[in-house]
Formats: C-alpha cells, structure tokens, sequence
C-alpha cells in the first residue's frame, strides 16, 4: 500500500501558523518587560515620563501622607548599596494604593511608574516588599 502524501496547502498553512504564534508570544512578553534601575540610574538617566520599575531601599523617617488620600503617600528611595540620600542617590516618591504589611524605613522595595520632574509617581497598587528572611541564607542549628 502506498504512503500517503502531506498536501503541501496543508505544510504551508501550518507553517504560517507557527511562525504568528510564535511572533504573538514574543510580542506579548517584549512589550511586558519594564525595565528595573536604581534611584540614581533614574536621575541620572533619560527616563522622564517613560514606565521603568525603581528598586532600592525606604529611607527611615521619609514616610509621610496616607497611600488612599487625595495626595497620597511620600517617601524617599535610595539605592540598596547607598547610605546617602543626597539628590544623585536619592529619590523622592509619590504613591497611591495599597501599601504591603512589611512597607517600612529600611525596607527594600519594588514599584512601577514613572518619573515626572525630579519626583517618581508610582502606578497604582505596584507596590511590592522583599522579605530579607526569605532570601537569607540558612544557619544550621547549633548542637
């Protein structure tokens, strides 16, 4: 009995199809992706009114206003590897919101939007803490 053969319409078109996925997913992801910098890359950089997502550390004391009033809550972020909270490794946040159980001075965060002006305006329940425990290495248990 002979083989039977693949219609070439039908190699063709699957062949399309394959091609659109995969231009579909990668489109999805690329487009998805916001870039992640340090409050000094932000200042330092050609990012204003672009998304980006700031990460660093809150600086204590800086935390003022009500994250669901009309003006929302401000803080100050600095880079993680930083002490200095001067105007090149520093930057002043606006954010309305949700704000995380562990948000507090000395926390290291993630939050996305934008930079208008010298001050970075945090989209909307972006917020998000790292827990240092959970990144720490394990100690054995001493016997």
């Amino acid at each position: 009995m002979p083989a039977r053969r693949i219609p070439a319409r039908l190699i063709v078109a699957l062949s399309v199809a394959v091609a659109l996925a995969v231009f579909l997913l990668y489109t999805v992801f690329a487009s998805g992706a916001t870039q992640s910098l340090r409050p000094s890359q932000v200042l330092s950089g050609n990012y204003q009114g672009k998304k980006i997502q700031l990460a660093g550390v809150v600086v204590p004391g800086s935390i003022s206003g009500d994250p669901y009033g009309p003006g929302g809550m401000h803080f100050t972020l600095r880079d993680f590897d930083s002490t200095r909270v001067d105007g090149e490794h520093a930057v002043a946040v606006v954010y309305h919101g949700t704000r995380p159980d562990l948000f507090g001075g000395g926390k290291h965060i993630y939050l996305q939007g934008t930079l208008e002006g010298n001050v970075f305006d945090g989209v909307k329940d972006s917020l998000v803490t790292k827990c240092p425990s959970k990144y720490a290495p394990k100690t054995s248990p001493s016997v």
